[in-house]
C-alpha cells in the first residue's frame, strides 16, 4: 500500500518530463552459506542504503531457523531493533483477509461463488455487467474486480479517530467501478479486501479485527499483532522513514484489511510458520491444507482456465527467483517495506521488514535470503516443450497493456508498455519494447507457455470477452497492436518532446532578438508564444507532480496550491494548444521567417494532437483529490 505503488500514474508521468532511466549492472555474489555469513550480507545492504533497521524470522518445517534484529528502531532516540519491535507489514495484511473467508467457507457458511450484492448489497459499487457476470467474492480476493486501486482520497484519510470498516468503504466509493467484466483480467486494487473483510463482519456478526484476532492472531500465539495504533505499538513500534530518512507519522490506514497491520519479527515468524506448516499451529488445525492450496492458486481468469499457474490467488501470489517458485505477499506503507514468501513444497520460508521505503536494499534483501534459502537444494529439472508451429508462430508481433492499475495511467501505459513477442530456437520470447529482461518459454500447447527460467505455465493466448484475443504473462494482460499504431505513438511522444525542447531554446534565440528589435511585434511573435507557453505548461504540469510526491497525501490528496495548479496547468496547455493552431491558420501567409513559422505550426499541430488524447482519456482538468 505504500505511496509510489498507489501513485503508479503520477510516477510514469515522469515520461513526459523525456527522461531515460537504466537499471546498475550488478555481479551476482556467492550466496551465504551460513545465517552469520547472511546476517553480514545483509547488514552491508543496510549501511550502503542507509537503511535504518530490519526485523528478520526465517523457519523451515522443524521450526525458527533464524529471528533477530538489526539496526535502529528509532534513530532520533538511538533505539536497537529487537525481535519485538513493531514494524508495519502493509499489503501483506490481506492474507489473513483470505484466510478469514476462507475458514468461513470451510465452515459452509461462504462460497468463493457468492455474489457480492446478495450478500453486502448496502455496499456501493458500479459493474454494468452485474446481470451477466457479477461481482463475487473470488473477485475481490484475486483482484479481478476490474475496480480501480483505491484512489488519492481514500490514501490520504489519515483521521487518528478509528473510522469503522463500514465509514472507510462509504467515505470514496468512486474506486469500486468495473473497467471490465470481472474475472477477465487482474489489477491490484485495495478497494476489494475491504469488501470481503466487510462480509466477513457481515457473515459472523463480529468486527473483522476481532475474528482475525480470535481466529488466527491468539490461536498461532501472537502477542502483540494488531491493525490499529495500539499501546504495544506505542510502546515498541519502529519509526518509519521515507524521502532520504525523513521520519513518518503513523498512517490510520482507512481500509484496514488492505495494509495495517503492526507486527513484530517475532509474531511474524508464527505467522510464516502457519503458511510452512500447511495451516497446522501449537498443534492445532486452523485452516485446511486444501484451503491453503486454493488460496496459492489463481481460478478465476481465462488464464487459469487455460493451465496457466504463475499468477495472483486469494491475496497469494507467485514470485520467482532463478528457477524456484516462491508463494508469497509483500507490502509497503510510506516508510515501510515487508515480504512474507516460503516455498510450500520445500517446506522454507521467511519474513523480513524494514523501517524504510529504499526500494534497492529490499530488493537485495529478498535475494540474499532466497540465494540463502535455496542454496543446498536441488535445482529442479525444466523439461523443453514441444516444437513450435506455425500456429505458435501467429502470437508473433506487439502487444499493450489493457489492465491498468488504475485508469488514469492508461494513457501512458499503452504507449509505453508494449511487449514485443518473437520467437528463437524454438521457444517464444518476450521482452518490454522499452527495455529490460527478456524472457523465454516452452510451448506446452498451442495456447499455452511454460518459463524456461522456473518451468511452470505462466504465458497463455486466451479471449477476453471485450478485447478478444489476448495475452496474459503472469498478471499482465496484453492485446495486439500493429506496428505503425505502437511505433506511431512512440514518434508523436518523441517529437512532441523535442518541440518542447525547441521551444525554450529557441526562445534564447529569437528573445534576444525580439528585444534588439530585430523581430518585429505582432504574428511572428504571436506564432513562436502560444506553443512556447504550451510547452511550458507541460513542464509546470510534470513539475508540480514532482514536488506533490514529496507527499501526496497532503499536497494531491486535497485541494492544495500543488494539487490545483496540476488541474489548472493542464487546462491551460488545451487552451495554448488551440490558440497556437488557431495562429497557426490565421498567420499562414504573414510575412516572417519560414522555418519559423513551420516549426511553430507543427509544434501547434502536436500539442492539439496531444491535448485531444489526453482528454479523451481524462487527463485534463484532472482533480488528484476527487
Amino acid at each position: 500500500m505504500n505511496k509510489r505503488r498507489m501513485l503508479g500514474f503520477i510516477g510514469v508521468l515522469g515520461l513526459l518530463a523525456f527522461s531515460v532511466s537504466s537499471a546498475d549492472s550488478e555481479e551476482e555474489t556467492p550466496a551465504p552459506t551460513t545465517v552469520e555469513e547472511l546476517g553480514v550480507a545483509i547488514a552491508d545492504v543496510l549501511e550502503e542504503h542507509e537503511v535504518p533497521g530490519i526485523g528478520i524470522a526465517m523457519v523451515d518445517e522443524s521450526g525458527p531457523v533464524w529471528l533477530t534484529a538489526i539496526g535502529k528502531a528509532d534513530l532520533a532516540a538511538d533505539i536497537e531493533a529487537d525481535t519485538d519491535s513493531m514494524f508495519r507489514i502493509g499489503s501483506t495484511s490481506k492474507m489473513f483477509v483470505a484466510l478469514s473467508v476462507l475458514k468461513l467457507v470451510e465452515e459452509g457458511r461462504l462460497s468463493l461463488d457468492d455474489k457480492v450484492v446478495d450478500l453486502v448489497p448496502e455496499i456501493e459499487f458500479k459493474n454494468q455487467w452485474e446481470s451477466s457476470d457479477p461481482v463475487r467474492i473470488v473477485h475481490l480476493l484475486e483482484h479481478t474486480t476490474g475496480w480501480d486501486d483505491i484512489h488519492l482520497p481514500e490514501y490520504g484519510h489519515n483521521d487518528p479517530a478509528p473510522a469503522s470498516l463500514k465509514e472507510g468503504l462509504d467515505f470514496h466509493p468512486h474506486s469500486r467501478v468495473s473497467r471490465w467484466k470481472p474475472g477477465s483480467r487482474m489489477a491490484y486494487c485495495n478497494s476489494g479486501p475491504p469488501v470481503a473483510a466487510y462480509i466477513v463482519q457481515a457473515i459472523t456478526g463480529q468486527s473483522f479485527e476481532d475474528y482475525v484476532q480470535e481466529n488466527f492472531f491468539a490461536p498461532m500465539g501472537m502477542r502483540t499483532m494488531t491493525y490499529r495504533l495500539s499501546a504495544d505499538v506505542e510502546a515498541s513500534g519502529v519509526t518509519l522513514y521515507d524521502n532520504g530518512n525523513t521520519p513518518q507519522d503513523y498512517w490510520h490506514i482507512i481500509m484496514r484489511p488492505s495494509g495495517s497491520i503492526n507486527a513484530s519479527s517475532a509474531d511474524m515468524l508464527k505467522m510464516v510458520s502457519f503458511f510452512v506448516n500447511r495451516g497446522a499451529m501449537n498443534g492445532k488445525q486452523l485452516i485446511s491444507s486444501a484451503s491453503l492450496h486454493r488460496m496459492e492458486r489463481v481460478a478465476s481468469t481465462p488464464a487459469a482456465a487455460a493451465g496457466q499457474e504463475i499468477g495472483y490467488g486469494l491475496h497469494n501470489y507467485s514470485s520467482t527467483h532463478k528457477s524456484w517458485v516462491y508463494r508469497a505477499h509483500s507490502g509497503g506503507v510510506n516508510g515501510g517495506l515487508t515480504e512474507l514468501a516460503y516455498l510450500p513444497e520445500q517446506k522454507l520460508g521467511y519474513v523480513f521488514m524494514i523501517n524504510s521505503g529504499n526500494g534497492a536494499a529490499f530488493r537485495k534483501i529478498s535475494d540474499l535470503i532466497r540465494d540463502f534459502q535455496t542454496r543446498g537444494l536441488a535445482t529442479p529439472v525444466i523439461a523443453d516443450g514441444g516444437d513450435i508451429t506455425d500456429e505458435h508462430r501467429e502470437l508473433a508481433g506487439y502487444y499493450a497493456t489493457i489492465n491498468s492499475r488504475q485508469q488514469i495511467s492508461y494513457f501512458l501505459d499503452r504507449v509505453f508498455d508494449v511487449q514485443k513477442i518473437w520467437f528463437e530456437d524454438n521457444k517464444l520470447m518476450r521482452k518490454a519494447l522499452l527495455g529490460g529482461e527478456t524472457s523465454a518459454y516452452f510451448a506446452i500447447s498451442p495456447s499455452l507457455y511454460m518459463s524456461e527460467e522456473y518451468g511452470v505455465s505462466s504465458l497463455s493466448q486466451v479471449i477476453d470477452p471485450l478485447a478478444g484475443q489476448v495475452i496474459h504473462a503472469g498478471t499482465l494482460v496484453m492485446q495486439p497492436a500493429s506496428l505503425v499504431l505502437v511505433f506511431g505513438q512512440l514518434s508523436v511522444a518523441a517529437l512532441w518532446g523535442l518541440s518542447i525542447a525547441l521551444s525554450i531554446v529557441f526562445l534564447l534565440i529569437w528573445g534576444v532578438r525580439r528585444w534588439r528589435g530585430k523581430i518585429a511585434p505582432g504574428p511572428a511573435i504571436r506564432i513562436r508564444v502560444w506553443p512556447l507557453l504550451a510547452g511550458l505548461t507541460v513542464i509546470l504540469f510534470v513539475w508540480m507532480f514532482i514536488l506533490g510526491m514529496s507527499d501526496p497525501f497532503k499536497t494531491l490528496a486535497a485541494p492544495t496550491v500543488i494539487s490545483v495548479t496540476v488541474m489548472l496547468a493542464t487546462l491551460a496547455f488545451v487552451v495554448f494548444a488551440l490558440l497556437g493552431a488557431r495562429a497557426s491558420v490565421i498567420y499562414r501567409n504573414a510575412e516572417m521567417n519560414r522555418a519559423t513559422y513551420w516549426f511553430s505550426a507543427i509544434s501547434s499541430g502536436l500539442h492539439v494532437m496531444i491535448a485531444l488524447y489526453l482528454a479523451y482519456f481524462g487527463v485534463i482538468g484532472v482533480m488528484t483529490w476527487a
